[in-house]
């Protein structure tokens, strides 16, 4: 019986430590919010200055920042809106409205070639490639710039709630 006391207290503590361990960063709460430009002098509109030899420098944002939030509740998991269209140097700021953690990833195999570097060279602090970092705690948000980004669909979606079809479409126009 000890054993298996102890088996279910080892399995309790692996399941906790991989949901909730590793450091986290600090989350981007900025005042930005639903459509309004991003000022000159924010620090989602600057950029790298210099990339590394080959790389691609992130864009800045010098159009409208939308705000998207990442919902997790009886009403189902979602980005609220699903669907959304964005104008090239235009950014989106995820935040985690309920149910964290989230994230917003872009599947590699899906991103044209034309778009996949300039697409991760605009995602800062990536967890993996074309992936945010988990965002934790309600309020904490994530932006991404659309700068440089060539017109076309694009499928997003939350790594932990992908089984639970939390996905979004984004439309770049030019």
């Amino acid at each position: 019986m000890r054993y298996i006391g102890f088996t279910a207290l080892a399995a309790s503590a692996i399941v906790l430590g991989a949901c909730g361990g590793g450091e986290q960063k600090a989350a981007d709460n900025s005042a930005a919010t639903s459509a309004t430009p991003a000022p000159a002098n924010s620090a989602a509109t600057a950029a790298p200055a210099t990339p590394a030899a080959g790389a691609v420098a992130a864009a800045p944002i010098t159009g409208t920042i939308h705000t998207v939030k990442m919902i997790a509740d009886a009403s189902g998991y979602k980005f609220d809106p699903a669907t959304i269209t964005v104008k090239q140097g235009d950014g989106i700021k995820y935040v985690v409205a309920s149910g964290g953690p989230h994230n917003i990833a872009f599947d590699p195999a899906t991103v044209p070639a034309d778009a996949k570097a300039q697409l991760a060279a605009n995602m800062p602090t990536p967890m993996s490639e074309l992936s945010s970092p988990m965002l934790m705690n309600p309020n904490d948000s994530y932006t991404i710039s659309f700068g440089k980004i060539p017109p076309g669909t694009y499928e997003a979606h939350c790594t932990p709630h992908l089984a639970m079809n939390m996905k979004q479409t984004i439309t770049v126009t030019p």
